[in-house]
């Protein structure tokens, strides 16, 4: 049985299964404030970790991600204890990845992810974008819009599927967190953040 960390209310309408990226856990700080701050907009909040960082919080070894069936299988069986009806599949980075390849299979309502990896940094011939050309199910991508991992210019060019929504944060990185001296607070980043994802609900 996978543990989860659960934030937000029973009763909301929409729960958000919250997936970390590859080099943090469910409880880093930007998982945290995220999950704390969708919470605070009504929403149910649920977190879990693939098996590599399951493994990692027991021994702290450091682990590479789990192959692509291994973290596809998890993210299924997580879904699989939840209530399909108003259920949105998300994730920071590599966990957002990994919702968007189970959303159109698994019949949920929408998913999110925070920071999308098109490429990995430096490479931006390895395109990770073959799914999301096909993707059916309605999706919001928030990228900062000089993230290494895929910037504003670079998405441009992409030919992503109809029901695929990107909003940039201003001067973001991987994290959306922009740099001082462009006169923007990652909280603000953050905040936008949120109530894109709202908006985003209420025009399912």
């Amino acid at each position: 049985m996978t543990e989860l960390l659960i934030n937000g209310p029973i009763s909301a309408e929409y729960t958000v299964v919250l997936a970390h990226g590859a080099g943090a856990p469910m409880d880093s700080a930007f998982m945290e404030r995220m999950a704390v701050g969708l919470a605070g907009i009504g929403l149910r909040v649920v977190r879990f970790e693939f098996p590599y960082m399951v493994k990692h919080r027991k021994d702290g070894k450091r682990r590479l991600p789990d192959k692509l069936n291994v973290l596809t299988e998890a993210y299924r069986n997580v879904l699989s204890d939840l209530n399909k009806n108003k259920l949105i599949l998300g994730g920071k980075s590599m966990g957002g990845r990994i919702a968007s390849m189970v959303a159109d299979q698994a019949g949920v309502a929408g998913v999110v992810c925070l920071g999308y990896p098109f490429h990995p940094p430096g490479k931006p011939e390895k395109i990770r974008t073959e799914h999301l050309r096909v993707l059916r199910t309605p999706m919001l991508i928030l990228q900062g819009d000089r993230d290494p991992f895929g910037h504003k210019a670079e998405i441009a060019r992409y030919n992503l599927a109809t029901p695929i929504t990107l909003y940039y944060l201003p001067d973001g990185d991987h994290d959306l967190k922009p740099r001082r001296r462009s006169g923007i607070t990652w909280e603000e980043n953050l905040h936008a953040s949120i109530s894109e994802i709202e908006t985003f609900l209420e025009n399912l």
